[in-house]
């Protein structure tokens, strides 16, 4: 979902990626079953999609958990949720798993990830070809869009042209991601400003620092939702794109990946897990643990259906 770049040491594997990579951090905490309540259209016994059985493994997983909705620490509770911990809950459940989570920041998780220091990663991990030579990608378990986001009472920015035309706005974005480099194809990289999250980005734009913001539709409706009064997205799409979880090249992991993703897809789990967190009834926590307003739009992600990358909304999300 953050549509991100590889870290510059991961593009130099060949000259020691190792050292790129940060020193294991402690598993984080977070809850020993999925707390969604699943309802699958098909029955798991009799699913088409076979399953295979991990025989107990432990899959080392690398997470930020500071990207709502994919992972964060609930402040309410401190304990570490999102679709992340709960989609892979229930895919380990029914692959047979143990899942020990390690946190790590973005910048060195791709790398490390490369290196070998975890099995996986997810934290909406946008499929992409440069990454897929240091990594190894699964099979696409969401579509996300990037759009713009403008302030609320801005009515000169109504499109992408009005962005690209005026050579005097300003685009945020976070920095290292595939949103900072479309960016920087709409408007030049002069014009585009990094910032350490997209939280900051947005902050940037209610005071004013700059004019748009590039994100993740998924993010952005969070934001959206706490910052109602202050920001909107534009509907325009600027780009569609697949997430995927990423494993060590070669990793047997990849295929009972693909096996339960499909699974997931095929009885109805992934539309349950996007209705929960990308639906109008997620209600993301602002910085001081409340609740935020519901988003302005129904699901903003979609699992992705089909062999060609169509996408399919979840049958019982709103339009």
């Amino acid at each position: 979902m953050r549509q991100r770049v590889i870290a510059a040491c991961a593009a130099v594997a060949g000259l020691g990626l190792a050292a790129c990579s940060p020193e294991p951090t402690p598993a984080v905490e977070v809850p020993a079953e999925p707390t969604v309540v699943i309802e699958p259209t098909a029955d798991l016994a009799t699913s088409a999609v076979a399953v295979p059985d991990l025989g107990g493994r432990t899959i080392s997983v690398a997470i930020e958990n500071a990207y709502i909705p994919f992972n964060f620490i609930d402040p309410a509770t401190n304990q570490a949720t999102g679709w992340d911990y709960e989609a892979l809950a229930e895919m380990c459940r029914r692959l047979n798993c143990t899942l020990e989570y390690h946190q790590i920041g973005w910048d060195n998780m791709i790398a490390a990830v490369a290196a070998g220091q975890y099995d996986m990663a997810p934290d909406g991990i946008t499929i992409t070809e440069e990454r897929a030579q240091q990594v190894d990608f699964s099979d696409g378990y969401m579509t996300v869009d990037q759009r713009v986001m403008v302030r609320k009472d801005d009515t000169a920015i109504a499109s992408t042209d009005d962005l690209r035309n005026d050579t005097a706005l300003r685009v945020g974005t976070q920095k290292g991601t595939t949103n900072y480099e479309e960016a920087k194809k709409l408007v030049g990289e002069d014009r585009v400003m990094a910032f350490e999250s997209f939280g900051d980005a947005v902050q940037a734009l209610i005071s004013g620092d700059v004019d748009a913001v590039i994100i993740d539709d998924t993010a952005g409706q969070g934001y959206v939702g706490v910052n109602a009064d202050d920001v909107r997205l534009l509907d325009e799409v600027l780009v569609g794109q697949q997430l995927g979880f990423i494993f060590p090249k070669g990793s047997d992991l990849v295929g009972p990946f693909n096996a339960v993703i499909a699974a997931m897809r095929a009885d109805g789990a992934l539309d349950a897990l996007a209705l929960k967190w990308f639906g109008p009834s997620f209600q993301a926590p602002d910085a001081a643990g409340e609740a935020a307003p519901e988003a302005e739009d129904a699901a903003a992600a979609t699992p992705e259906a089909g062999d060609e990358g169509a996408t399919a909304a979840p049958a019982t999300a709103a339009p």
